[in-house]
């Protein structure tokens, strides 16, 4: 394992209504046309910079979520995760449920608080928007084939959250995840890692975490109706979705990004504890046989075989810099530098109330 290597620094700017957002950035997507895309766990909206300066981005616009899909209240959608493929921004809820967190002010109060568990149902999001030069739509012609349509959509919901954690609670790994509903940062199911090749999704699982080994799930949708996503059958076996479990040192996933082939992979705690994040290379990921596992498509890395590499640890703060979101990004002739975003930033990373400071790490081959 090498260590880190800082290149350098983005001074990214928001506007004055946004001085809670940058606080809690949770996932980040660099577009080909030279936007960034940031999202926070707080809100249900989307963030978008343009480049206004040798390592600065700014012209901050706020796209509400809910003008593009239909969302259920006004509850938090806890974005984990964005994404650029084929004309579409992606992104994908924490489909996770949480814990009330003790105030401090009441003994009584604050017990009670610990016995609530409860379900924000905006959480069971995974979906597509259009998005050209730097402007959401709802709807918009291919900018390839006018004859092509592109249009925003939503994977179905359900009663009990959406047809992905439906396929879920019958299986065997995961199942009892959805039967006894185990909140996020206890090891109970939260996604909080999105990358999209093709028609190919990948979801990375902060937990739960068995036995040491990290779950990335592997599924593809389709429209079953304007606005609303199904699953479609993948592999052999023409199941719902694939699972790929990765030795991640005991660590879960806290967010993907491709590099050419390659899935870079940030893993964190899983529980609510300050850690070290520590930044994998996963090989083969695309494509996989049958034939690395059993007739479902599913698999299982170590890191012995060379197909999952450990490339270096990010620096390490006691409660602060949290890293969250990472996107490849292109720095001083690096074409293969990431970009971290934090959440609880430390105060060195403040400029103001309404710009911070994100990283650009030496990726390499």
């Amino acid at each position: 394992m090498s260590e880190s290597f800082l290149l350098g620094r983005l001074l990214l700017q928001f506007n004055t209504e946004a001085s809670d957002i940058i606080t809690d950035l949770s996932a980040v997507a660099f577009t080909p046309d030279g936007h960034l895309w940031l999202g926070s766990d707080e809100t249900t909206s989307l963030e978008c910079l343009s480049p206004v300066a040798p390592h600065v981005f700014g012209e901050h616009q706020k796209f509400a979520i809910g003008d593009f899909i239909n969302l259920l209240g006004d509850d938090e959608i806890d974005i984990e995760g964005i994404d650029f493929s084929s004309n579409y921004l992606w992104l994908v809820g924490s489909h996770s449920t949480k814990r009330k967190k003790p105030k401090g002010k009441d003994s009584a109060d604050d017990l009670e608080r610990l016995a609530t568990i409860e379900t924000d149902v905006n959480r069971y999001f995974l979906a597509k928007i259009p998005v050209k030069d730097g402007i959401l739509y709802k709807s918009i012609s291919h900018p390839e084939n006018p004859q092509i349509q592109l249009t925003a959509g939503c994977l179905q919901r359900t009663e009990t959250g959406n047809l992905l954690t439906d396929a879920l609670q019958d299986d065997r790994h995961l199942g009892l995840y959805f039967s006894v509903p185990i909140p996020s940062k206890e090891n109970g199911f939260d996604i909080e890692g999105l990358a999209v090749r093709g028609e190919s999704i990948f979801l990375g699982l902060r937990g739960p975490v068995l036995r040491g080994w990290a779950i990335i799930l592997e599924l593809e949708v389709e429209e079953a109706e304007p606005g609303v996503l199904r699953l479609k059958e993948i592999g052999e076996a023409g199941k719902l979705y694939k699972k790929h479990f990765v030795d991640l040192n005991g660590l879960g996933v806290r967010e993907l990004c491709f590099n050419g082939e390659d899935l870079i992979v940030l893993a964190g705690p899983t529980m609510t504890l300050s850690g070290a994040t520590r930044v994998f290379r996963l090989r083969g990921i695309l494509g996989r046989s049958s034939s690395r596992a059993s007739l479902t498509g599913d698999s299982i890395t170590g890191q012995g075989g060379g197909d999952l590499e450990v490339l270096f640890d990010l620096p390490f703060q006691v409660g602060t810099d949290n890293a969250e979101g990472l996107s490849l990004f292109p720095y001083l002739g690096e074409e293969n530098s990431l970009l971290v975003v934090y959440d609880s930033p430390a105060a060195s990373r403040m400029v103001g109330e309404n710009a911070i400071f994100a990283d650009i790490f030496k990726l390499g081959s």
